[in-house]
């Protein structure tokens, strides 16, 4: 059966959520309950930050997956696209009851063909700049609604802000191509690189999905670019001589126009930048000149939006919008889990980011040398999925070179594919250890399996005035934590 279109239900209409604490459901759920609808929920036990979210929102969330878990009132269910329609015991009962169901890839597209709306994608950034495009949003009064894949620390600690319906920004993900079931009327697109490997086996076939993506575009719509990255330079190119009817907007160092990227310096904790079409210097305390090109872009997007908004359009230029945009990028903390200041103790800085690309690795490594250049810099990396790594095995070691004392783990396995006898944590400690070794202080990586096994090691290798940073997409952010817990035992 057909689902029908999210805008076409009615207040207090019936949808029950499978998988509903994963960020980008928790997120939906908060629209769908702005808009009236009732929800009821289910999920596994463990707890995850967005369990408070669910619960200040009045979801009821069964624990564990069962048929009954599906009330008798229900007119839609939705599912986060990590369970199967074909095996998850309520996706099954809601088919043999004939309720329409809908993936949250499916229900998002849904969900933006109710609003002007702007995807916001790329293989690395398209989160950061997410919460940045909500924050400047925010500044400019644009009624918005944006939708982040993390919580955002000026969205309240949530992966929502409901500023107003006239207007959708959202992550959208290239994953299985997951970002064509949106309809968006403006795309930025931060980065095009090799990556998930399982469903994009080379570069092509990611790129060809960018490009569809691109090709959805209405006339006159608009694709925001960054120039920097190679892979979004050429999906621009690819795009100019087939859709003249779409606007291209360049942002960064090597952009023209007013996007540009004309200077940035990082200190002591801060970091300031200015760009060509903005008389102002602006200020940013989340590291790393990729943020500062994340930012860069969210102005690109959010002017192109207020632009043709007869309300705001006349506001933009202005001393006080300018102020606006200064103030609120100064306050911006960024978002959960991408550079996020976990704690302090005993003189160390605890940092945990979810980096799990080579590229995003390195920029992010890099922006936190620069951003504390006198702290010592302790890394402590997971890799995720055996596919990503095996193809990008060299590159992943490359990444780890700024590290002064490097930790690696085994592969933290996604349940989407099979292990693979050819790749592990411990080729990757290897590969390590050979460019450490021509770099003399072959002595800084260490390997062990699991996260939690490295924490008396570690803890007797931290001394006050480092750094320590976890980074992946696997569960080592759990060492981090720990530490930074005993630390603070230790302190008193």
């Amino acid at each position: 059966m057909a689902a029908p279109e999210i805008d076409a239900f009615s207040r207090k209409t019936s949808i029950h959520l499978v998988g509903a604490k994963g960020t980008g459901m928790t997120a939906l759920a908060e629209i769908l309950v702005s808009r009236g609808c009732m929800l009821s929920g289910s999920d596994v036990s463990d707890i995850f930050y967005t369990d408070s979210i669910l619960a200040s929102l009045g979801i009821p969330i069964a624990l564990g997956f069962r048929e009954e878990n599906v009330p008798s009132t229900c007119e839609l269910v939705i599912h986060s696209a990590a369970y199967s329609a074909d095996r998850n015991p309520e996706l099954l009962e809601a088919r043999r009851r004939g309720i329409p169901i809908l993936s949250y890839p499916e229900a998002l597209g849904s969900l933006s063909r109710s609003y002007d709306s702007a995807g916001i994608a790329g293989v690395h950034g398209k989160t950061t700049t997410t919460a940045l495009a909500g924050t400047i949003a925010s500044a400019l009064g644009l009624q918005a609604t944006i939708l982040a894949g993390s919580g955002v620390s000026s969205f309240g600690g949530r992966s929502t802000l409901i500023l107003g319906d006239s207007y959708l920004i959202a992550e959208t993900c290239e994953y299985r191509r997951h970002f064509l079931h949106f309809s968006p009327h403006r795309i930025l697109v931060t980065s095009i690189e090799p990556d998930h490997q399982d469903c994009f086996p080379t570069y092509k076939d990611i790129f060809s999905a960018f490009t569809e993506y691109a090709s959805s575009l209405p006339p006159g719509g608009a694709l925001v670019y960054c120039a920097d990255e190679a892979g979004a330079k050429e999906l621009a190119e690819w795009v100019r001589p087939r859709r003249p009817d779409i606007g291209l907007i360049p942002y960064g160092e090597h952009a023209d126009g007013p996007w540009k990227l004309e200077s940035y310096v990082a200190t002591e904790g801060r970091a300031r930048f200015t760009v060509r079409g903005i008389a102002t210097v602006f200020e940013l305390r989340v590291p790393g000149r990729h943020v500062a090109l994340d930012a860069v872009g969210a102005l690109a997007l959010c002017h192109e939006i207020a632009r043709s908004d007869k309300a705001l359009s006349g506001r933009l230029g202005s001393s006080s919008c300018t102020t606006a945009l200064q103030q609120a990028l100064a306050s911006f903390a960024g978002s959960k889990r991408r550079s996020e200041l976990v704690g302090e103790a005993k003189g160390v800085i605890f940092l945990d980011d979810y980096g799990h690309h080579p590229t995003a690795i390195e920029k992010t490594i890099l922006g936190i040398r620069e951003f504390w250049p006198s702290r010592r810099l302790v890394v402590d990396f997971m890799s995720h999925t055996y596919s990503r790594t095996k193809a990008l095995l060299d590159d992943f070691a490359a990444s780890l070179d700024l590290a002064d004392e490097l930790i690696l783990h085994g592969i933290y396995a996604s349940a989407r594919e099979a292990p693979d006898l050819e790749v592990s944590g411990l080729i990757l400690a290897e590969k390590a250890r050979a460019r450490a070794a021509i770099a003399r202080h072959s002595g800084r990586v260490h390997y062990f399996e699991s996260p939690l096994d490295a924490v008396e090691a570690v803890a007797a290798l931290l001394h006050e005035g480092d750094l320590f940073l976890t980074i992946g997409a696997g569960d080592n952010w759990k060492i981090g934590v720990s530490l930074l817990d005993r630390l603070r035992l230790e302190g008193g």
